[in-house]
This record gives structure tokens, sequence and C-alpha cells, in this order.
């Protein structure tokens, strides 16, 4: 594949990750204000204030935010080494950031939603609403996108080299 092109791609990769990673690390003060109750801003003095959510949540949005921006990073730098067409490599490239974000999103919304946004309708954790449901519909696609470019960059590297 065209230098230039994967160059560029992987720059675009690599700025999403990081981007990706910078909102899990939002995600992480969440946590921190979620768990203290509040922001110290003093020694022992708690400016009180709560956030939505629950610990369990923010965990998932912290650390899978993280592991999302890198994998991100991760295919960006493998990103040379797949011999793709120019097609299957944007596809791989745009494919893994619609993937980190479309989960960022969904860790997000569903931390606010009674059933996390792990279903469209009512489920065992709770009831659905506009907020579930805005987290749910990004995710759903990419549960199966991600197996897709997973396979896509396998097969790709277990190919033998023109």
């Amino acid at each position: 594949m065209s230098e230039t092109l994967t160059t560029n791609l992987q720059r675009v990769m690599l700025v999403h990750g990081l981007l990706v990673i910078l909102i899990a690390m939002l995600a992480g003060f969440m946590l921190m204000f979620g768990l203290v109750g509040g922001f110290e801003v003093w020694p022992g003095k708690i400016l009180d204030f709560s956030v939505y959510g629950t610990t369990q949540g923010w965990v998932r949005a912290h650390t899978g935010g993280i592991t999302n921006g890198l994998l991100v990073m991760a295919v960006a730098f493998a990103l040379p080494k797949l011999n793709l067409s120019g097609f299957q490599e944007k596809f791989v490239a745009y494919g893994f950031i619609y993937v980190a974000w479309s989960f960022t999103v969904f860790y997000w919304l569903g931390n606010a939603a009674g059933n996390r946004s792990l279903t469209f309708g009512d489920n065992p954790l709770g009831e659905s609403s506009l907020i579930s449901v805005l987290g749910f519909l990004p995710g759903l696609p990419s549960v199966f996108l991600v197996l897709v470019l997973l396979v896509i960059a396998i097969k790709a590297l277990l190919q033998k080299a023109p």
C-alpha cells in the first residue's frame, strides 16, 4: 500500500487513540470523585458533590477506554506490516477508530442508564431509557465489527508478502 496513505492513517489512528485515552483519564477523575464523594481542595477538606453512575461503571470507563485507545494505537503501529489494499487499510483504520469511540460512548452513557445500555429494552439490571438506547446503538455494530477487523488483520499477517 502507499506509504503516504499508511503514514497518514497511522497519524489519524494515533491521534484518535490518544483522544480516547484522554477521555478515559477523565473517567478516572469521575471514579475518584465518586469514591471520595467530591474533590479534595485541601488535605482533609473535600468539596462535596456527587457524580452519576457507579464505581464499577467508572472503573470500566477508565480501564476500558485506556485499553481501547491502546488497541487503536497498536493497530496503527502494525498497519505497515498488514499488507492490505488501500480500501482494506482504510476500513481497518477507521473501523478501529469507530470501535474505540463507540465503546467510549457506551461506557459513559451505560453508566448513566438503568439497564447499563446492554439492551434496547429493560433487562435484569434496570429499565431502558433514551440514554440507554443512545449508549447501546453505536456499540452494537462494534461488537461484530471488531471481530471482522481482527480477522482481516490476522489474515493479512498470515499471507506471504508479495
